[in-house]
């Protein structure tokens, strides 16, 4: 039986523990972080996350001598550099406070590009001189133009997922264009029996939060619609139903402290009509008081068509307060 070095069994030991005492552990890889970024985000994580590099075997071993269950799957996910953290907030809000802390970096000859890289148009700084050549070589449309050289027109000069060529690496860091982001990528969280990994824990929060925002007005229609209580649809339904009770009584012409202001004015309304149609007929028909108001009527009617944009409506307390007598003017 081979000796083990009793060291390994420390860290073994050690990893063990955090993983057991931290209810999210997460699967990170630390590829091409400088020395001084990789501190500075240690430091970020300080308070909230604890981050361990180890060799990939003793990781291994810790991650399969554990209790929790499906923990071990999180070794599928050990790329580059690996590295776990250790933490107890959300594995969510730990992805994104890993996504906010990264930063652009320059483009490096044989790295995947994330995205597509494009050279817009636009002067430069460059001089006249040997970088116009190397600028059309790699297909990027460029010209002199007052004393210095001016790049014609928008180009695409690497898909994503393409490999980025060392010549054009070169000339994106001399454009400052940095199409790359240095920072710890974390690939896969395990909390409570489930390994999250990357894409799902990519999540885009205006979307989400319009999506739950839509799904709370839908619940909500849905719940009025079929009359069921809740703390939400409760004031909603109360004015329903009292929007229902008061167009009944009105239509059923049932006199309530609500309905008898609007019937008497629905009446007086009507009267004016019946009033009119039979002045048409014979003029003498009507009273002088009534007549007057039919001319105050049909005066608004004409100022308003007039009118472009519609008057504020405007309350007539004589009309209302002879509304009774307007009635019996006709009828009496």
């Amino acid at each position: 039986m081979p000796h083990v070095a009793e060291w390994k069994k420390d860290e073994v030991a050690s990893l063990k523990k955090l993983i057991e005492s931290h209810e999210v552990v997460g699967m990170a890889n630390l590829s091409d972080i400088p020395a001084p970024q990789l501190q500075k985000m240690r430091r970020t994580l300080k308070d909230s996350a604890t981050l361990k590099m180890s060799r990939k075997t003793l990781m291994s071993l810790a991650l399969n001598s554990c209790d929790k269950e499906n923990i071990a799957t999180l070794e599928e996910h050990m790329d580059g550099q690996p590295a776990l953290i250790f933490t107890n907030m959300n594995p969510f809000k730990l992805y994104k406070i890993l996504e906010g802390s990264k930063t652009a970096a320059p483009a490096k000859a044989g790295s995947i590009a994330p995205e597509d890289i494009v050279v817009p148009k636009g002067d430069t700084s460059f001089k006249p001189g040997p970088i116009l050549g190397e600028l059309q070589k790699i297909g990027i449309a460029a010209k002199i133009e007052k004393g210095k050289i001016v790049i014609t027109s928008d180009k695409k000069i690497v898909a994503a997922g393409e490999t980025i060529p060392k010549d054009v690496a070169s000339i994106l860091t001399r454009l400052d264009i940095f199409p790359l982001e240095v920072g710890i990528d974390l690939r896969a969280a395990y909390e409570d029996q489930t390994v999250y990994t990357s894409d799902l824990l990519t999540i885009d929060e205006e979307q989400t939060l319009a999506d739950i925002q839509q799904a709370f007005t839908q619940a909500l229609n849905l719940s009025v619609n079929a009359v069921i209580f809740n703390k939400e649809s409760t004031p909603m339904l109360i004015q329903k139903a009292a929007a229902q009770s008061l167009s009944l009584a009105l239509n059923a012409e049932i006199l309530t402290s609500k309905t008898t202001d609007l019937l008497i004015a629905k009446a007086y309304a009507q009267m004016l009509s019946v009033a009119s149609e039979v002045e048409a007929k014979d003029e003498n028909a009507v009273d002088d008081e009534l007549r007057e108001k039919l001319s105050s009527k049909a005066v608004k009617v004409e100022t308003k068509k007039d009118n472009e944009e519609p008057e504020e409506e405007e309350e007539d307390e004589e009309e209302e307060g002879d509304a009774a007598a307007g009635l019996g003017a006709l009828f009496g």
